[in-house]
């Protein structure tokens, strides 16, 4: 009987402490879902078309270019002309502006490895500047926004390869000026077309998006809610992996239901001001947070982070989740929907003056 007692004295406060103490991980999971517009639009106003229009100083430099055909806006139909939206590119000309010769020096060494000289190479460098801008109005003439593209703040570098005579590195783009300009040019342009569609897919466009993104989950073994835990990211991964940016998120609720009563059931069960309580109710709120931005309710996911401020564990993520949920419902508004979920056939959509008969692209 003295035995048992005092294994009981022993083990007992080991178990406190490990009920007192609990360590948190990250793990991750991904999520794909549509993006939304930021700028509001007529809703009915899903096609586009592109018009370019460039110097006459660059133009025999634009031959097989077709700047037009590189611009795309993700879940929108581009017309050749007359959309909803008509995206105005300005490509400018590209200037060099300063000229230099930059010198390479290497050693010459001997088989045992000694230095018995050196030799340089020389080439030259041109430093330029191109411009290029668009502008985006619909197609009553409303201005929708301005793009900046490439500007004549940005100094560019042109290299040349390098030659053993330093004359022949200064004529270098003298003589070869129509080449490495229409090269310097495509580049630009290219990149400009670049930049162009990534932002209207920002700010316009219905892309396919897949986002990784993490909870906490507890760690220490020893833990009561350990497997439990474990149990419910699980089953949350799988039903969180079945999502995709065209099919309804419709009854995906239900599926994490059981889920989301863990995570409140944890709240409720460790509900003192305890470190140890504040940090397991901090992954309860953090992870209901997440998973409610995810089934598209940013109104739970307010409550949430709200819940993470008051349980003053780790407060700033609170605040930084009230911001998300705040961008999504303002999202929403301006995309006029309630969802990221949803199919999207660019084939259907007609411009303001095509006929009833839809000319696929």
């Amino acid at each position: 009987m003295l035995r048992r007692s005092l294994f009981l004295l022993l083990v007992l406060p080991l178990g406190l402490t490990a009920q007192r103490s609990v360590d948190l991980d990250k793990y991750a999971f991904n999520v794909q879902l549509r993006s939304l517009p930021n700028i509001r639009l007529d809703s009915t106003y899903r096609t586009y078309n592109v018009e370019v229009e460039n110097t006459k100083l660059m133009q025999s430099f634009m031959g097989g270019l077709e700047p037009e055909k590189m611009v795309w806006i993700d879940g929108w139909r581009k017309l050749p002309q007359q959309g909803h939206l008509i995206v105005k590119v300005s490509l400018d000309d590209l200037l060099p502006e300063a000229f230099s010769v930059k010198e390479q020096t290497e050693e010459i060494k001997d088989k045992a490895g000694k230095v018995i000289g050196t030799r340089s190479f020389f080439s030259q460098e041109v430093v330029y500047t191109f411009a290029a801008s668009a502008v985006i109005s619909d197609y009553k003439g409303a201005h929708v926004m301005d793009q900046m593209l490439a500007n004549r703040n940005s100094k560019l570098t042109y290299r040349s390869p390098e030659f053993p005579i330093r004359q022949l590195a200064e004529g270098y783009f003298m003589l070869n000026s129509m080449k490495v300009t229409n090269e310097l040019y495509r580049i630009n342009v290219t990149r400009a077309m670049r930049n162009l569609n990534n932002n209207l897919s920002a700010d316009l466009g219905y892309g396919e998006v897949t986002t990784n993104d993490y909870m906490w989950i507890i760690e220490t073994r020893k833990h009561p809610e350990y497997t439990e835990h474990r149990k419910a990211f699980q089953q949350m991964n799988e039903v969180l992996f079945t999502m995709n940016a065209n099919t309804p998120i419709t009854g995906m609720r239900d599926k994490l239901k059981p889920v989301i009563d863990y995570f409140e059931g944890i709240k409720k069960r460790y509900n003192s001001t305890s470190r140890h309580d504040r940090k397991i109710r901090y992954a309860s709120f953090f992870n209901l947070a997440v998973l409610y931005y995810y089934l598209d309710d940013p109104q739970m996911m307010m409550k949430e982070a709200n819940g993470l401020v008051l349980n003053d564990f780790s407060a700033n993520d609170g605040k930084g989740f009230e911001q998300v949920a705040t961008r999504l419902k303002n999202q929403f508004q301006t995309a006029n929907t309630n969802t990221r979920h949803f199919p999207v056939d660019t084939t259907v959509f007609k411009g303001p003056f095509e006929t009833a008969t839809v000319i696929k692209n």
